[in-house]
């Protein structure tokens, strides 16, 4: 800690972490032990945090995330967005086809961010807000294949006709993003996606992760 950075806030956020990072909770005992500070400086943190809604404790005293964090977390597309749509915009225009930032949300792919080409002649409609399956387009398998590649690139992926009949899908995922799990991908009307376009994806989701960093 430097004379800058107030300790108690850090404490604060490092509990957020541990709890979030858990499915079953912490307890005040589990939190000491791992923040290496008394119980007595758990509980004033816990009651802080509950205070707004940031976390909650069941009956038998373990602590978890609260509610609140949802809402602190809606405003987060919006930071998301604007700082991918200079790559999104590069990525549409070189490819000549729509390009989208996909996140995930529960056990869904939500896009966050389109981009459509200023050039082309025709091109796949796909809008902000779309969801889908993560087990179903690229954007989505994007994100599980990098689920399953801890420590290595899993490169591009590539889907024809799962989402929308006679449009395939490019994307890759975004790597090295704390807090966020998601995609940058482009889909065009087209039986296959060229190998350049799949070198391109990453391109673009490197320079998003970048950008998010």
């Amino acid at each position: 800690m430097t004379a800058e950075t107030s300790q108690t806030l850090d404490r604060g956020l490092r509990v957020l972490k541990l709890l979030a990072d858990t499915d079953h909770g912490l307890t005040v005992t589990e939190l000491s032990h791992r923040l290496e500070v008394n119980r007595t400086v758990v509980y004033r943190l816990l009651a802080t945090l509950e205070q707004h809604a940031l976390v909650r404790r069941d009956l038998g005293g373990r602590a978890r995330v609260g509610l609140g964090v949802l809402r602190l977390g809606r405003q987060v597309h919006p930071l998301v967005r604007e700082a991918a749509l200079p790559a999104l915009r590069s990525l549409a225009e070189d490819i000549g086809a729509t390009a989208h930032l996909t996140l995930v949300d529960g056990t869904e792919a939500l896009a966050v961010a389109v981009v459509e080409p200023t050039w082309t002649d025709y091109h796949v409609a796909y809008r902000a807000g779309f969801r889908h399956p993560l087990d179903r387009g690229a954007a989505g398998r994007a994100i599980l294949a990098a689920r399953q590649a801890v420590g290595a690139d899993p490169g591009y992926t590539l889907t024809h006709g799962e989402l929308e009949a006679g449009a395939s899908g490019a994307a890759a995922p975004l790597l090295g993003v704390t807090g966020i799990e998601g995609s940058v991908g482009v889909v065009m009307l087209a039986e296959s996606v060229p190998e350049r376009v799949g070198v391109r994806v990453v391109e673009a989701a490197r320079e998003v992760a970048d950008a998010l960093r």
